[in-house]
């Protein structure tokens, strides 16, 4: 029997005890939630140098202070976040009652149910944040997970599940790993809600497969986030936003910036002001260790081979800080920023997720409002300039995730907001409330009066001659 045959069959039994725990337990306090949200708390805090070890090995160069931030500090923040907020989330919310039923003592509220166990399939760029983050708002709703990490990343996917099998009730809290065809039965199992973090295509997949048990999804995408400079924009201050952005995880993030907008007279000026901004971040490359590498072969070959489609359609490639020496011994790279590439070059067409950018220079905003509206709508939009008018005018006539203005990907950083897609970069939400809610049932609850007026009133078989006149008397314009 594989491996992966093994897990299906390891997750298949995890799957169903939970499901068989939870429906035993009952309701579930706000002191369980909390208790287990600190579990996992403790968990990251007390195992964060191997963690991060792990990471680093896997990457074959990540600094441990970068997966310090972004990983096990981005997962304590949402999980503290949770932990802390919980207790009000979970408060019924009283509904207004209709007439005159209002008047006779009705009451309805609404109620905030656990669904049950939640499946989180997370992915190597931030192969803790993608799976704990999630876990924070699936737990703060009462319900029970088992995740999936990333099989790119195969130390730090072991040793999740080594930690979580050691620390955590697997009734509560359960890991299971394997390859493709784990993650092919992993979306097809009955969960009561799945999550899914990676690329569009294998997200369709995913949701194709868990529409065959009705299970509703959680999709965390990505797509080609656009940036909008305006005239208004200090260039050195775009520079310096974009330059950080794109040397956070070597690009290896869902909602890095892609495409750079940037006004045709102004194009130099700005490749100048990033030039500066990315050598003052990155001297070099080689052996850098504040350079985080491409995660793998296979990814480091599909982002090159972007960047040399595009240059043999004729683009130009600046190479920041400078170019690599050929006989580079790790898979850490210089940033390649593609000037004016053909519109169906390959990288004006597929998501990058490594260190290239695309910058294109434009003559009028709405030419590139209507170039983004002409894609798939993206992850996230980011627009630096002063004029509020055309900040508006830009918020009101594009769709993306999520927005940061004058800087780049913060939005996401955000406890309480809503993170997620639309479109084709996905779809629902976690963080804060709206994460509590998104693995919440809501469900109604009507509380009728003591006294049913409904038969003195003609309002029940067999109805009498006013029951018509009375009906029709309500079908009015006010």
């Amino acid at each position: 029997m594989s491996s992966d045959t093994s897990s299906v069959h390891v997750l298949s039994s995890l799957l169903a005890q939970q499901q068989r725990a939870f429906a035993s337990a009952g309701s579930v306090s706000a002191e369980t939630r909390r208790q287990r949200l600190q579990q996992v708390i403790d968990l990251l805090v007390d195992n964060h140098a191997a963690l991060t070890t792990a990471i680093d090995e896997d990457f074959g160069g990540r600094p441990v202070g970068f997966s310090l931030m972004n990983d096990v500090l981005g997962s304590l923040a949402s999980l503290k976040y949770a932990r802390d907020h919980l207790q009000g989330w979970m408060e019924d919310e009283p509904r207004e009652m209709f007439s005159p039923y209002d008047q006779l003592g009705a009451r309805a509220w609404v109620m905030h149910q656990p669904k049950g166990t939640v499946g989180i399939m997370g992915t190597w760029n931030a192969p803790l944040y993608t799976l704990f983050s999630p876990l924070a708002s699936a737990l703060a709703a009462g319900n029970r997970a088992i995740l999936k990490p990333s099989e790119v990343v195969p130390r730090t996917a072991e040793l999740v599940a080594q930690l979580c099998a050691r620390h955590l009730d697997p009734l509560v809290v359960a890991v299971v790993n394997g390859g493709q065809a784990l993650g092919e039965a992993f979306s097809s199992q009955p969960f009561d809600h799945l999550v899914f973090t990676g690329g569009t295509a294998i997200g369709r997949n995913v949701m194709a497969n868990a529409a065959k048990n009705l299970v509703p999804v959680t999709l965390e995408l990505g797509g080609k986030s656009p940036v909008i400079v305006s005239r208004t924009a200090d260039l050195n201050k775009v520079a310096l936003s974009i330059a950080a952005g794109k040397s956070t995880n070597g690009g290896q993030i869902c909602i890095n910036p892609d495409l750079v907008y940037v006004p045709k007279s102004q194009v130099e000026q700005y490749l100048d002001a990033l030039r500066s901004a990315y050598r003052d971040l990155n001297p070099t490359v080689a052996g850098n260790p504040d350079v985080v590498a491409v995660v793998n072969q296979r990814h480091l070959d599909r982002v090159e081979g972007l960047v040399r489609d595009s240059e043999s359609r004729g683009a130009r490639i600046e190479c920041l800080p400078e170019p690599l020496p050929v006989d580079a011994q790790d898979r850490r790279r210089p940033l390649r920023v593609v000037v004016d590439p053909v519109p169906d070059s390959l990288i004006m067409q597929e998501e990058i997720f490594g260190p290239a950018m695309v910058v294109l220079g434009y003559d009028h905003l709405d030419q590139v409002i209507a170039e983004i509206n002409g894609r798939p709508r993206p992850l996230a939009l980011y627009y630096f300039g002063e004029d509020a008018q055309e900040q508006l005018h830009v918020l009101e006539n594009t769709v993306s995730g999520g927005v940061t203005i004058n800087d780049v990907m913060m939005h996401a950083a955000l406890h309480d907001a809503p993170f997620g897609g639309v479109g084709a970069s996905g779809m629902g939400h976690y963080h804060g409330r709206e994460g509590f809610l998104e693995f919440s049932h809501m469900r109604t609850v009507f509380k009728a009066s003591a006294h049913d007026p409904r038969r003195e009133w003609g309002l029940l078989p067999p109805y009498g001659e006013q029951y018509l006149a009375t009906m029709l008397a309500g079908v009015t314009r006010d």
